[in-house]
């Protein structure tokens, strides 16, 4: 496959915007003004986007999504049962975003079920994420399919740009090689270091449909956070070609208060199911003794964080998180812990052997 290093390299007006203070989004000139008779409609990319009580953001979000629309593109709007104005918001949107295709839970089960509510959705030859609480660059989509046709390969990764209050971060995926298409599971390795498959923010690229035929796309149903986790391990096992492009369009809003990121209730616990997920399926997969050591440490490292700032959970939280862990490090391959352990910095290695000692609970421990 031909390298395409100098895609990377070029300044476009994506890129450009990305040093601006504020999404000042202009409408497009484009509109969906429907089809000529008798021409069968081709939807080139499915934009997936969930909300659940975003009304403060909603309307910057879909701002966005219209200086993105062309003819064959499809916003499908996934309200996870909001109690606030967004679906108001959002049925104004089916009527005036052009491509906007409107759907609401009638229950709320998250974002990895309101993601897979869209995957079913969505018709495109190309697919991608967005929250609803985040924003884009004009004309970003344009050039994100561009760089997958460009380089014909399952998924591409992009950077993207964290915005806490004014401040703006440009974070870049974990691999020093861009516009080369490689084999994913090349990018898990090293276990000590910061890869691809840390780098797990699903609105981060742009995903071939064959990989929603694979069965590859969807998530794990219910995951309320850490859903990402062993989606973008999964991607990286099975799929068999990706890359990375130095295109930034997504303005990721860090610190949001309803964010699952910034509340300590039992929610946050789900990161447990998605790690021994990731441990388990890989631990079947056929390079499962080298993989094995990156997926146990980095699942070592999230406890360790969540220990870290344990004060920020509730009470009873606090106490179930220190429960659970202790039997979840348990459950791990007990000689690639061991490892594991070994390679870390003293502190964290310390605070998950102390943990690891503590006595097993009479009874299980479920989230």
């Amino acid at each position: 496959m031909a390298n395409r290093a100098g895609y990377a390299q070029q300044k476009s007006p994506v890129h450009r915007f990305a040093t601006r203070r504020s999404p000042d989004i202009k409408p497009p000139v484009k509109t969906n003004a429907g089809l000529p008779p008798n021409v069968t409609w081709v939807v080139k990319l499915s934009v997936i986007v969930p909300f659940y009580n975003v009304q403060q953001y909603a309307p910057d979000t879909l701002k966005s999504l219209r200086a993105n629309a062309r003819a064959d593109f499809e916003f499908i709007l996934v309200d996870d049962c909001s109690r606030d104005e967004t679906p108001d918001i959002l049925a104004r949107a089916e009527r005036e975003l052009p491509g906007a295709v409107y759907v609401r839970h009638e229950k709320n089960g998250g974002l990895a079920t309101a993601r897979n509510t869209g995957i079913d959705k969505a018709r495109g030859d190309y697919l991608t994420f967005l929250d609803g609480d985040d924003w884009l660059a004009p004309g970003y989509y344009e050039q994100l399919v561009a760089s997958i046709e460009d380089l014909g390969c399952d998924f591409v990764r992009t950077d993207h740009v964290q915005c806490t209050a004014r401040a703006r971060t440009i974070h870049r995926v974990p691999q020093g090689r861009r516009g080369v298409v490689m084999r994913p599971r090349d990018a898990i390795l090293p276990a000590d270091r910061s890869t691809s498959v840390d780098y797990a923010y699903a609105w981060a690229g742009i995903y071939h449909r064959r990989l929603v035929d694979r069965g590859l796309l969807h998530f794990t149903d219910g995951l309320r956070t850490a859903e990402d986790r062993p989606w973008i391990w999964k991607l990286h096992r099975e799929a068999e070609s990706f890359a990375t492009v130095g295109l930034l369009g997504v303005f990721y809003r860090r610190g949001v208060a309803s964010s699952l990121t910034q509340i300590g209730d039992v929610r946050q616990l789900d990161f447990i199911r998605a790690f021994d997920q990731v441990v388990a399926e890989t631990a079947t997969d056929r390079d499962a003794e080298k993989l094995l050591p990156k997926a146990v440490r980095t699942y070592c490292a999230i406890i360790s964080h969540h220990l870290g700032s344990i004060e920020r959970f509730e009470p009873a939280v606090a106490r179930k998180l220190k429960s659970m862990s202790a039997v979840a490090l348990r459950r791990m391959p007990q000689g690639v812990l061991d490892d594991a352990l070994d390679s870390m910095d003293v502190q964290r290695a310390t605070r998950l052997r102390r943990l690891r000692r503590r006595p097993a609970p009479a009874s299980g421990v479920a989230a």
